[in-house]
């Protein structure tokens, strides 16, 4: 579970949009950028090189 302290304050690096926590998937997603940043053992991996391109079906979800 990541803290919602935490996800309140912490935004994409590429486009300074707020994130939503994928909490099955263990991700941080950015709609506005189309990243998807993985959390590995509760720290959000916050790197432009580390997250996944979101597939369509992803950015058009919610």
């Amino acid at each position: 579970m990541l803290d919602k302290k935490l996800l309140s304050i912490l935004v994409c690096p590429v486009t300074k949009a707020p994130l939503e926590y994928d909490e099955p998937k263990q991700e941080l997603i950015c709609r506005a950028s189309g990243l998807a940043y993985p959390i590995r053992d509760g720290i959000p991996v916050m790197l432009e090189s580390e997250a996944r391109q979101l597939t369509t079906d992803e950015k058009l979800s919610k």
